[in-house]
């Protein structure tokens, strides 16, 4: 790949993209044309007359039409494309591909719980039925300060999770039931050896039934306080510290022990994206992701808002026809949302996105869902809910990085896989959260935000080499070493359920 000037990533391409600054009058090896504008890192450059109304290639896939004539050399952005309509072939099933099984999966380091999974962190939860005890989670929590834990070298933490939902809601909507799944997702969550439920007492998401329907859990490792019932937030407090102080011998008791991967459940996500996210880390994560499907493990792609204009590329993966099915379903359904609440599908980029260099959402969903690899579609699966599912999968959610995370962990996810381009700061609560920079100015620029490399894949080093990082990345962190995001404090404002719904 010559990426000293710009990068061609299919002969049909109608658009090259520049790896430095370009200046009007370069010449652009291997190409035709001559730079006609000013043309930012990750921006693209015509490769050839673009007439109005014609559809602009990346990817050899629709990423917009141009608005007007665009004369080959010129800059090619918000100021000549958009979004339009196309007729996308789902080709159901057509491109299913499942990799020979490895003989014997890679082995991590994890904390292997009673009902059979395994862990990447061992810590405690304190989680808020409703926001109006997220003060009383937040000072139990609080509470269990490192000097505290000290004694307890196989905790991790003990983790607030308050939220601003659980009341205010329709007791029997979308909503509330996908709160309820999250907080029954966590409390079933292998990074947690034990959970405490906060409620205040009179709020619409009530803890009982919660816990009646976890059913059976390890004896003392799950508690509940009521605010009311107890008399107020001094002794709400003050108990929770006693029942979360009961389980803290029990969670130290776990250890790390040698599990195969293919325990492992991984979140796919990316925030923060511009212009070189669908050419190096994503299409690199993808790689990893084909690894570890091969090892037996799980990998969760997720954001719809940011795979639409693209689902046909999934469609086209589904084991079956009613997998595919249900992801259309699913693109309607957001259609139909974004509608009737005054938005469109097509409402991103964001800011940063477009300053990165990414034009149209179908640019962006083209680059996002290379995150997911090749292999075979073999689920889909509503927010929040639980996967039960081996190899690549899908979860519907927002593009919102908190809300998104959010639902894989409670899904299952140990850990995630975050791509970023313009620094995205995030950490996912209970979960360590891998980030993996698209380029090396933000690799050298906020290096101590991000964990894994991706950019030199434009200085030639091979995208194999680049997924086997993220691989054995993955392997290392899922054992036990800290994420950036984790040694910064990331996680404990960042629990966030998806808010479906009107507020009442």
């Amino acid at each position: 790949m010559d990426a000293s000037i710009a990068i061609r990533l299919h002969a049909n391409d109608d658009v090259v993209i520049a790896t430095r600054q370009l200046m009007p009058g370069n010449a652009i090896p291997g190409e035709t044309c001559t730079v006609r504008d000013l043309v930012p890192p990750g921006h693209k450059v015509a490769a050839h007359d673009i007439k109005q109304g014609e559809s602009v290639r990346r990817y050899n896939q629709i990423i917009g039409f141009a608005k007007t004539d665009i004369a080959a050399g010129q800059h090619v952005h918000v100021q000549n494309l958009a979004v339009g309509e196309f007729e996308r072939d789902y080709a159901v099933g057509t491109a299913r591909f499942d990799p020979p099984k490895v003989a014997q999966p890679a082995l991590f380091k994890g904390f292997k719980r009673a009902n059979g999974k395994v862990g990447t962190r061992n810590y405690i939860g304190v989680i808020a039925s409703v926001n109006c005890s997220a003060t009383v989670v937040r000072a139990i929590a609080n509470h269990f300060s490192r000097s505290v834990l000290a004694a307890y070298p196989n905790i991790d933490g003990v983790v607030p999770m308050p939220h601003p939902l659980g009341c205010g809601m329709n007791s029997q909507g979308e909503g509330m039931l996908a709160l309820k799944r999250t907080m029954l997702g966590y409390a079933q969550h292998p990074n947690f050896a034990g959970v405490l439920f906060v409620g205040l007492g009179c709020e619409m998401n009530q803890v009982q039934p919660l816990i009646e329907q976890l059913g059976t859990y390890p004896e003392g490792m799950l508690g509940s306080v009521n605010i009311q019932e107890l008399g107020g937030t001094s002794k709400a407090i003050a108990k929770g510290i006693e029942l979360v102080e009961a389980m803290l011998p029990k969670a130290n008791a776990f250890q790390r022990e040698d599990a195969p991967i293919s325990n492992l459940i991984i979140g796919l996500n990316c925030g923060g994206s511009d212009g070189y996210s669908g050419i190096t880390a994503n299409p690199a994560l993808g790689g990893a992701v084909d690894m570890l499907v091969a090892h037996g493990a799980t990998a969760i792609l997720s954001e719809t808002p940011e795979i639409y204009g693209a689902e046909h590329l999934l469609t086209c993966r589904a084991a079956t026809p009613a997998i595919a099915d249900k992801l259309i379903g699913r693109i309607a359904w957001w259609k139909h949302y974004t509608s009737v609440n005054g938005g469109e599908m097509d409402n991103n980029p964001s800011v940063g996105n477009k300053a990165g260099g990414l034009t149209t959402i179908l640019e962006k969903s083209l680059g996002a869902v290379a995150k997911g690899g090749t292999t075979t579609l073999q689920g889909v699966y509503e927010y929040a809910e639980q996967i039960d599912t081996k190899g690549f999968v899908y979860m519907d959610t927002p593009g919102y990085d908190p809300v998104s995370a959010t639902g894989q962990a409670a899904g299952g996810a140990q850990l995630i896989c975050f791509t970023t381009g313009r620094g995205s700061a995030f950490g996912c609560a209970g979960v360590p959260t891998i980030k993996l920079a698209t380029n090396n100015a933000l690799w050298n620029r906020q290096r101590e935000d991000m964990d894994v490399n991706c950019g030199d894949l434009l200085d030639g080093v091979p995208m194999k080499e680049i997924s086997q990082r993220i691989f054995d990345s993955i392997i290392a962190y899922a054992s036990g070493e800290k994420a950036q995001s984790e040694k910064l404090g990331y996680g404990n404002d960042e629990f966030l359920p998806w808010q479906i719904g009107a507020v009442m």
